[in-house]
Order: structure tokens, then sequence, then C-alpha cells
């Protein structure tokens, strides 16, 4: 099985929860990285990675049940 390098901003919504606005907020403060590869704007895995484990943590928060 190939690893998943880049993945495209539909994905990356459905993959981390977030809207489209708040996601191209990210990009445009910096706290993201984005390529372009023509028209098409792709997120690399470890960007990715990088930028969830860089989030805060949740504290104070009653858990979903």
């Amino acid at each position: 099985m190939v690893e998943r390098l880049c993945y495209t901003v539909p994905e990356v919504m459905a993959a981390a929860c977030i809207g489209r606005t708040a996601l191209y907020a990210e990009i445009n403060e910096g706290r993201l990285r984005a390529v372009k590869r023509g028209a098409r704007t792709l997120i690399l895995a470890h960007d990715l990675n990088a930028f969830l484990a860089g989030l805060p943590e949740a504290r104070g928060t009653a858990a979903a049940a």
C-alpha cells in the first residue's frame, strides 16, 4: 500500500473536520502550508500532521455522549 503524500482541500476539510473558510484562513495566516499544482491547492501529509499536532489541547470540555 502506498502512503498518501498530499491531500486536496476537500479531503483536508473532511479529514480534519474543518470548513473551507477556516482552512484557507489557517493557510493565509501561515499556520498550515499549502502548495499549488496548476490550479489545485494541495496540503502535504507531513504539513497537515504537524498542523494538527500543534493545535492546543481541549480543556474543560465535556466528552460527547
